[in-house]
């Protein structure tokens, strides 16, 4: 059975809304981490806001130092976008999950492959997370206050509850903490 992995950057404070903050905190250790964990990964899971916003900064990327491989595959791995309201997908290969999100879900879990990963914790991982369907929340804490608490800037969503494990922490030389978490056994 496939893993569905949410990855998600995020400052001391739970901001997580436009990680250009996080840029001074990349280095070989992070690039290395992001690039084993997208290879491991042969499909990503996608909210509509997401999807575009990729959509539009990923076909015209190329490779960096470090990441070898890593903006070619982003282009070329599948795709799968949860939204009622898409109107054009074309990044791809790319599928549409319009209706019974976590019935589709559950059935890509069930294919054979690799793991399926979401960048971000939106509404989406909230809601594969209550589903029982989020295998693994993966926070990358940077050392940085970024002060921001708009509605959508922080990790949390109100009404959002889940009871974690932690399953491994990583600490790169630039301050970042890797924080992955599974959802907790229930007692």
């Amino acid at each position: 059975m496939r893993k569905i992995i949410a990855v998600v950057y995020a400052s001391l404070d739970g901001v997580i809304e436009n990680p250009e903050w996080s840029m001074p905190y990349f280095n070989e250790e992070a690039a290395e981490r992001a690039r084993a964990t997208l290879f491991a990964s042969d499909a990503l899971l996608l909210g509509r806001g997401t999807y575009e916003g990729f959509a539009e900064a990923w076909p015209g990327m190329a490779d960096q130092e470090g990441l070898d491989g890593f903006a070619g595959r982003m282009n070329s791995i599948q795709k799968y976008v949860v939204s009622a309201g898409i109107e054009k997908a074309e990044w791809g290969p790319v599928s549409v999950i319009r209706d019974d999100v976590a019935g589709e879900v559950a059935k890509l879990k069930e294919q054979d492959g690799g793991n399926i990963l979401i960048y971000g914790v939106g509404r989406l991982a909230h809601s594969l997370l209550e589903a029982g369907l989020l295998d693994e929340l993966e926070i990358w804490v940077h050392p940085v206050l970024v002060g921001i608490t708009t509605p959508g800037s922080l990790i949390v969503q109100e009404g959002s509850k889940a009871r974690l494990e932690l399953a491994e922490s990583t600490t790169f030389r630039s301050g970042i903490v890797v924080l992955s978490y599974r959802p907790a056994a229930d007692e």
